[in-house]
């Protein structure tokens, strides 16, 4: 086993460098709805349900190096045009950004916190669609860079 030392400055230094990071200080719902209109009426033998997935990030600045970060998720599922459910949740975080550049900011909290919040709220979608009398509906992994750059142009 190697032993390894440091000198004073360097345990100095390794305090005086402030930490940069992201620090989630809460996740939580927001507000959350799902409707049902026909859960007796569904025809399992009918066609594939049509199912349409819109997911926006969002943020807020709340103070000095704190953010509120939310995810809207809206889910409509519809089988021969006709609803079968729907899906409406806001889904938040409050989030530190610790000694982030400026010019980086922007792309920290609208990249980097949606990407920390989706699995969580992916794994609420799935089961209150679930618990809703349908099978689990997993979304897929979203790419919030992508999703980021092309609402900047």
């Amino acid at each position: 086993m190697k032993k390894t030392t440091s000198s004073k400055a360097t345990k100095d230094m390794d305090a005086a460098s402030p930490e940069q990071g992201i620090e989630v200080r809460a996740q939580y719902l927001k507000d959350l709805s799902f409707e049902n209109p026909r859960s007796l009426s569904i025809n399992p033998d009918g066609p594939q349900p049509n199912i349409s997935v819109n997911v926006e990030a969002k943020a807020s600045h709340l103070s000095e190096n704190t953010y509120e970060v939310v995810l809207n998720v809206n889910v409509e599922a519809t089988q021969s045009d006709k609803v079968i459910f729907i899906l409406e949740m806001i889904y938040g975080g409050i989030f530190v950004l610790n000694n982030i550049a400026p010019e980086m900011t922007e792309v920290v909290i609208l990249i980097e916190c949606p990407r920390l919040l989706f699995p969580f709220a992916r794994n609420v979608v799935a089961d209150l669609v679930r618990e809703g009398g349908f099978p689990p509906l997993l979304l897929n992994p979203i790419d919030f860079a992508a999703l980021y750059y092309s609402q900047k142009k």
